[in-house]
């Protein structure tokens, strides 16, 4: 019984313990979220990031609010000579945090550091031939999602995609939808869903959706959706979400059923701004 009671009240001090720190995290956001918002980053949203003041108002203070929290917890590392200013900083939280409105949200609890190069930059992979040999294969990459806590980006192209929000690309938002995906635990295009959402409907929308797109693929016929997204699901999950807030309308048009379960996952409706 003496074990018994030892297990028992080590579980309980677990729960109050887990209870404790959620409670203190909470506190901390709110005091975070409550500070001014600096006035040299609301000359970097406008400067950097047009797409910011066609939002409705009350998304605009949530965005604001959940940038603040985000740049308090996560960590930005520059590689090859890349600075990491405010500048740097505010433009990629702001596309990134763009994920995050409207939904009950643990800031990418498993993200911890922001990798940021000048540019493009070169990685190595390891791959396998026939025979089973390994070898290190160089790939030049825009950017990168990590289960392991990082996301990689290029500064030039993070850059690019807030001063133009309506091309259908957009590397932050690209890499951060593989991180809500990876919170599942696996990254598959599966992300874990509201209790509002089937996730039977979504699984036969998405693998409908995908499918097509891999057809159109083969056939070289023209997609609203790139066709980088017919690698597999989870690269289309990512693709769609680019097309979803940077083209609504012509998403809305095009694939409705698949407009209308990212309008429920991501708790917006951007074809209406």
């Amino acid at each position: 019984m003496t074990a018994l009671y030892i297990v028992l009240a080590a579980s309980v001090f677990a729960i109050i313990w887990i209870l404790s720190s959620n409670y203190r995290k909470k506190r901390k956001r709110q005091q975070v979220a409550s500070q001014p918002f600096p006035k040299e980053w609301r000359q970097i949203l406008r400067n950097n990031l047009p797409f910011f003041y066609k939002m409705p108002t009350d998304l605009q203070l949530q965005l604001k609010d959940k940038m603040q929290i985000f740049l308090a917890e996560k960590d930005f590392v520059g590689r090859k000579g890349q600075d990491i200013t405010d500048e740097v900083k505010v433009t990629i939280a702001a596309q990134a945090c763009m994920l995050l409105l409207n939904r009950p949200t643990d800031f990418y609890p498993f993200l911890k550091t922001i990798v940021v190069y000048p540019a493009a930059f070169i990685t190595r992979h390891n791959r396998y031939d026939a025979s089973g040999i390994q070898s290190e294969e160089p790939r030049v990459l825009l950017g990168e999602s990590w289960n392991r806590g990082q996301v990689i980006l290029s500064w030039t192209d993070s850059a690019n995609g807030g001063a133009d929000f309506e091309d259908g690309h957009n590397l932050v938002i690209h890499e951060f939808a593989h991180q809500l995906d990876g919170e599942s635990g696996v990254t598959n295009g599966a992300p874990p869903l509201s209790a509002e959402q089937n996730y039977k409907q979504w699984a036969q929308i998405m693998s409908q959706e995908f499918q097509e797109l891999q057809r159109k693929a083969s056939t070289g016929e023209q997609t609203l959706l790139d066709k980088y997204g017919a690698t597999n699901p989870a690269e289309f999950f990512a693709v769609a979400t680019e097309i979803f807030f940077e083209k609504p309308r012509e998403l809305k048009q095009l694939h409705s059923e698949l407009y209308q379960e990212f309008q429920k996952y991501y708790g917006i409706n951007p074809a209406e701004w």
